[in-house]
């Protein structure tokens, strides 16, 4: 049975509680009763516990309950590129760490990939007591289709309690098919986790409303409990050669590694300046530049200090530079020793993306721009004067030492 929610007109009052309760406005007041509109309505739920008279019943859907006792250990699907694990995927298992000791449960590692045994003896040293290891020619590179049928077969098969993945291109898009397959929550763009360890929830942090409110997620119902964590908001699992992990080898028919698409080529988008997201100096961009010739001396100024060329979103969206620059809630988060934020406002959405940074300076002529809220040193001036100054003096600093 399918779930349902009813209003008892003999049990209504008239009070209007529902209505302001309903966070979709799916509710509204006909004459001295309560009327719930079916099709904005989402069977939350919102409009039960406000309800004094019990007008309102909402029941669930009566299909078969999973036993949650089953599923145990934290998962970390480990992202690899050309046989290079990414960062991103030890960050994660430092994380994953803490969460499996609060639950008492075993840290796995998930790699899938080609000629990949050799990073078996890296995952372990970084602390994953378990690795599960599918190797074949066909997953070398990323695709859809096989990397999502192959991890949903896993997740039947051995039950995770909590699963975690990079928020990146390539974790986002695998994820979120994952989570439809095996009917699991998914919270998309953590900035932190932890448990609730009476209930073995996790609990599952992000930005929410454009960045203005950090919004805590929990899936009590479904398992497993699935996030995607974003890039550079966690530290690297440390290395420890004496670590030793159970190593669990899969493999599947070849139909299972079918694709729908081709790979015909990787392209990779050639920078004059180191990674963005690995960076220790980023040097960003924003409206103040006026225009896309501006970004020249941002290039100048990170090519000096051996830095990245990062932007905020007004630049992206003014086509001054590419989207793969972009700093903030809809672009890289990046947490360099080193900061520069010239002619950037400093709106919520681009300080989520940076303001762990260790050391932030800020440039803008106007002194009540918001970033000079977050800055450790605030410059006021001119850019266009202020930041060839700086390429000067940090060029003259450097060839001296």
């Amino acid at each position: 049975m399918p779930a349902s929610i009813t209003i008892f007109l003999d049990k209504c009052a008239g009070c209007g509680l529902c209505v302001g309760a309903c966070p979709f406005g799916a509710i509204h007041m006909a004459g001295e009763k309560a009327v719930i509109d079916m099709a904005k309505c989402t069977l939350c739920g919102a409009c039960v516990e406000p309800c004094d008279f019990k007008a309102i019943e909402l029941k669930k859907d009566a299909g078969a309950v999973k036993d949650l006792s089953e599923y145990k250990d934290v998962w970390v699907f480990i992202e690899q590129k050309k046989g290079v694990i990414q960062s991103v995927s030890f960050e994660l298992l430092g994380e994953g760490r803490k969460l499996a000791d609060k639950l008492g449960v075993k840290l796995c590692a998930v790699i899938l990939g080609s000629e990949m045994e050799s990073r078996i003896a890296e995952l372990a040293e970084r602390g994953a007591d378990k690795i599960y290891i599918i190797d074949h020619p066909a997953l070398k590179s990323y695709q859809d289709d096989p990397y999502t049928q192959i991890l949903v077969k896993l997740a039947e098969e051995f039950s995770p309690e909590i699963m975690l993945c990079g928020a990146t291109t390539i974790g986002r898009s695998l994820v979120s098919r994952v989570a439809v397959k095996i009917k699991a929550g998914l919270t998309a763009d953590c900035t932190g986790l932890d448990i609730d360890p009476e209930k073995r929830l996790l609990l599952q942090t992000r930005p929410a409303f454009g960045g203005n409110i950090m919004a805590t997620i929990i899936t009590p119902n479904h398992r497993p409990q699935m996030a995607t964590v974003r890039h550079k908001v966690m530290k690297e699992a440390l290395t420890d050669k004496s670590n030793k992990a159970e190593v669990i080898r899969k493999s599947y028919p070849e139909d299972i590694m079918k694709s729908r698409t081709r790979l015909i080529d990787v392209v990779e988008e050639i920078e004059a300046t180191v990674n963005l997201a690995e960076a220790d100096v980023v040097v960003s961009g924003g409206r103040g530049l006026g225009g896309p010739e501006g970004f020249g001396m941002i290039r100048e100024l990170a090519k000096a200090l051996n830095g990245a060329v990062g932007a905020s979103r007004a630049a992206v969206d003014a086509n001054w530079i590419p989207y793969s620059n972009q700093v903030g809630q809809t672009g890289k988060t990046v947490c360099p020793k080193l900061y520069i934020a010239c002619g950037i406002s400093g709106q919520i959405q681009h300080l989520i993306g940076m303001q762990s940074s260790q050391v932030i300076v800020a440039v803008n002529k106007d002194p009540d721009a918001p970033i000079f809220k977050v800055a450790t040193y605030g410059i006021i001036g001119d850019i266009f004067q202020v930041v060839p100054a700086l390429i000067k003096e940090f060029s003259r600093a450097l060839r001296r030492s």
